[in-house]
Protein backbone atom coordinates (compact mmCIF):
# COMPACT_ATOMS: atom_id res chain seq x y z
CA UNK A 1 0.00 0.00 0.00
CA UNK A 2 1.70 3.47 -1.17
CA UNK A 3 1.23 6.33 1.94
CA UNK A 4 1.66 9.68 1.24
CA UNK A 5 3.27 12.66 3.35
CA UNK A 6 3.74 15.82 3.18
CA UNK A 7 1.54 18.74 2.20
CA UNK A 8 -1.17 17.09 0.49
CA UNK A 9 -1.89 15.29 3.84
CA UNK A 10 -3.00 17.88 5.36
CA UNK A 11 -5.21 19.59 2.54
CA UNK A 12 -9.22 18.41 2.43
CA UNK A 13 -11.63 20.49 -0.01
CA UNK A 14 -15.34 21.15 -0.42
CA UNK A 15 -16.64 21.83 -3.78
CA UNK A 16 -19.59 23.97 -3.92
CA UNK A 17 -21.84 23.39 -7.11
CA UNK A 18 -24.08 26.91 -6.89
CA UNK A 19 -27.15 27.34 -7.54
CA UNK A 20 -30.29 30.05 -7.49
CA UNK A 21 -32.48 26.53 -5.99
CA UNK A 22 -29.76 24.21 -4.51
CA UNK A 23 -26.03 24.14 -3.96
CA UNK A 24 -24.01 20.55 -4.58
CA UNK A 25 -21.75 19.93 -2.16
CA UNK A 26 -18.54 17.21 -2.95
CA UNK A 27 -15.15 16.94 -0.84
CA UNK A 28 -12.29 15.24 -0.92
CA UNK A 29 -10.91 12.24 0.46
CA UNK A 30 -8.10 12.91 3.77
CA UNK A 31 -5.21 13.06 0.98
CA UNK A 32 -7.03 15.74 -1.05
CA UNK A 33 -6.83 13.20 -3.97
CA UNK A 34 -10.14 12.06 -4.97
CA UNK A 35 -13.24 13.62 -4.91
CA UNK A 36 -16.77 12.37 -4.13
CA UNK A 37 -20.50 13.89 -3.49
CA UNK A 38 -21.64 15.01 -0.03
CA UNK A 39 -25.09 16.52 -0.02
CA UNK A 40 -27.31 18.96 -2.03
CA UNK A 41 -28.25 22.12 0.06
CA UNK A 42 -31.22 24.43 -0.75
CA UNK A 43 -29.83 27.76 -1.67
CA UNK A 44 -32.41 29.63 0.85
CA UNK A 45 -32.94 30.33 3.52
CA UNK A 46 -29.17 31.93 2.62
CA UNK A 47 -28.43 31.67 6.61
CA UNK A 48 -29.19 28.03 6.70
CA UNK A 49 -27.55 27.46 3.51
CA UNK A 50 -24.34 28.87 4.60
CA UNK A 51 -24.69 27.65 8.38
CA UNK A 52 -24.84 24.00 6.87
CA UNK A 53 -21.80 25.05 4.34
CA UNK A 54 -19.93 26.11 7.71
CA UNK A 55 -21.03 23.27 9.32
CA UNK A 56 -19.73 20.61 6.83
CA UNK A 57 -16.09 22.35 6.67
CA UNK A 58 -16.03 21.85 10.14
CA UNK A 59 -16.82 18.41 10.40
CA UNK A 60 -14.71 17.43 7.40
CA UNK A 61 -11.94 19.16 8.69
CA UNK A 62 -11.85 21.05 5.38
CA UNK A 63 -8.89 23.91 4.87
CA UNK A 64 -10.22 25.15 1.51
CA UNK A 65 -13.88 25.63 -0.37
CA UNK A 66 -13.48 25.45 -4.05
CA UNK A 67 -16.65 27.43 -6.04
CA UNK A 68 -17.29 26.24 -9.88
CA UNK A 69 -17.11 29.68 -11.56
CA UNK A 70 -19.39 29.86 -14.64
CA UNK A 71 -17.09 31.40 -17.42
CA UNK A 72 -18.40 31.82 -21.01
CA UNK A 73 -17.46 29.92 -23.89
CA UNK A 74 -15.80 33.51 -24.84
CA UNK A 75 -13.42 33.36 -21.71
CA UNK A 76 -15.57 36.07 -20.00
CA UNK A 77 -17.15 36.10 -16.78
CA UNK A 78 -20.75 36.96 -16.81
CA UNK A 79 -24.12 37.49 -14.91
CA UNK A 80 -23.51 34.10 -13.77
CA UNK A 81 -20.04 33.87 -12.37
CA UNK A 82 -21.07 37.55 -10.13
CA UNK A 83 -23.62 35.40 -8.50
CA UNK A 84 -21.10 32.94 -7.40
CA UNK A 85 -18.44 35.79 -6.50
CA UNK A 86 -21.17 37.24 -4.70
CA UNK A 87 -22.35 34.36 -2.79
CA UNK A 88 -18.21 33.74 -2.17
CA UNK A 89 -18.19 37.18 -0.57
CA UNK A 90 -21.22 36.02 1.61
CA UNK A 91 -20.42 32.87 2.68
CA UNK A 92 -16.28 34.27 3.96
CA UNK A 93 -17.62 34.87 7.10
CA UNK A 94 -19.20 31.72 8.13
CA UNK A 95 -16.41 29.58 7.04
CA UNK A 96 -13.77 28.28 9.95
CA UNK A 97 -10.91 31.19 9.90
CA UNK A 98 -8.33 30.43 7.85
CA UNK A 99 -10.53 28.75 5.60
CA UNK A 100 -9.35 29.50 1.83
CA UNK A 101 -11.42 30.03 -1.05
CA UNK A 102 -10.32 28.97 -4.34
CA UNK A 103 -12.75 29.36 -7.86
CA UNK A 104 -12.73 26.54 -10.19
CA UNK A 105 -13.70 27.19 -14.19
CA UNK A 106 -17.14 24.78 -13.98
CA UNK A 107 -17.75 25.29 -17.72
CA UNK A 108 -19.49 21.92 -18.50
CA UNK A 109 -19.33 20.28 -15.26
CA UNK A 110 -23.31 20.33 -14.97
CA UNK A 111 -23.47 18.99 -18.77
CA UNK A 112 -20.58 16.50 -18.09
CA UNK A 113 -22.38 15.28 -14.52
CA UNK A 114 -25.25 14.79 -16.08
CA UNK A 115 -23.89 12.74 -19.09
CA UNK A 116 -22.27 10.44 -16.31
CA UNK A 117 -24.95 9.76 -14.53
CA UNK A 118 -27.48 9.10 -17.86
CA UNK A 119 -24.66 6.55 -18.31
CA UNK A 120 -24.91 4.89 -15.14
CA UNK A 121 -28.31 4.66 -15.83
CA UNK A 122 -30.21 7.24 -13.41
CA UNK A 123 -33.01 9.88 -14.67
CA UNK A 124 -31.54 12.89 -14.46
CA UNK A 125 -35.02 14.61 -14.20
CA UNK A 126 -36.07 12.74 -11.22
CA UNK A 127 -32.08 13.48 -10.22
CA UNK A 128 -31.84 17.08 -10.13
CA UNK A 129 -30.24 16.98 -6.22
CA UNK A 130 -27.95 14.06 -6.99
CA UNK A 131 -26.61 16.18 -10.63
CA UNK A 132 -25.62 19.36 -8.49
CA UNK A 133 -23.53 17.00 -6.64
CA UNK A 134 -22.45 15.24 -8.83
CA UNK A 135 -21.37 18.77 -11.00
CA UNK A 136 -19.66 19.43 -7.46
CA UNK A 137 -17.54 16.70 -7.36
CA UNK A 138 -16.72 17.35 -11.64
CA UNK A 139 -15.41 20.98 -10.09
CA UNK A 140 -13.70 19.32 -7.39
CA UNK A 141 -11.53 16.51 -8.96
CA UNK A 142 -10.77 18.86 -11.98
CA UNK A 143 -9.15 21.49 -9.17
CA UNK A 144 -7.14 18.46 -7.20
CA UNK A 145 -6.16 17.26 -10.85
CA UNK A 146 -4.61 20.35 -11.52
CA UNK A 147 -3.03 20.99 -8.30
CA UNK A 148 -1.25 17.20 -8.58
CA UNK A 149 2.16 18.50 -10.71
CA UNK A 150 2.41 21.10 -7.53
CA UNK A 151 2.21 17.76 -5.01
CA UNK A 152 6.30 16.72 -3.82
CA UNK A 153 7.06 13.42 -5.13
CA UNK A 154 8.69 11.17 -2.43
Amino acid sequence: MNHHSGASQDQRFIALDYGEARIGVAGSDALGLLAHPLETVASYPRTGALERIAAICVARGATAVVLGLPIRADGQEGSAAEKVRAFAETMIPYLPAGTAVFFQDEYGSTKQATEQLRASGKKTRTHRPIIDQAAAVVILQDFLDAAQPFLAEE
